[in-house]
């Protein structure tokens, strides 16, 4: 027996121990209870940021969608070429423009039915 064992017999404590170490065990398990509780907590968290991330992209997303029409349009006539049919017609700048303007009121409006906008 060690020095320290007859001790404990002699003062008689060893109730006092178990005790004590039925306290820690309660702590113990408490503790662990509060972790796991924390991470279901910081994964909810976590989960809700990142939808809010995905409502915004989706957003963007929609808006960079609405103005590719027009840029894509702009750019074409941008290039000056020489033989475009409607550069000699009296109504082909304003269809195009019309067109940008019909094209990008559709995907804005599709966008806003699917809940993007």
């Amino acid at each position: 027996m060690t020095p320290c064992s007859r001790s404990f017999r002699s003062f008689k404590v060893a109730p006092y121990i178990r005790d004590v170490a039925d306290h820690l065990h309660r702590t113990d398990i408490e503790v662990r209870t509060l972790d796991e509780l924390l991470d279901s907590v910081l994964g909810a968290q976590q989960a809700r940021v990142g939808t809010w991330q995905n409502d915004d992209m989706r957003r963007i997303s929609a808006w960079a969608a609405i103005f590719a029409i027009p840029t894509m349009v702009a750019g074409v006539y941008g290039m000056n070429f020489e033989r475009m049919p409607e550069l000699g017609w009296t109504y082909g700048y304003p269809l195009a423009v019309g067109l940008m303007v019909i094209a990008a009121g559709a995907l804005h409006r599709a966008f806003r039915r699917n809940g993007w906008l």
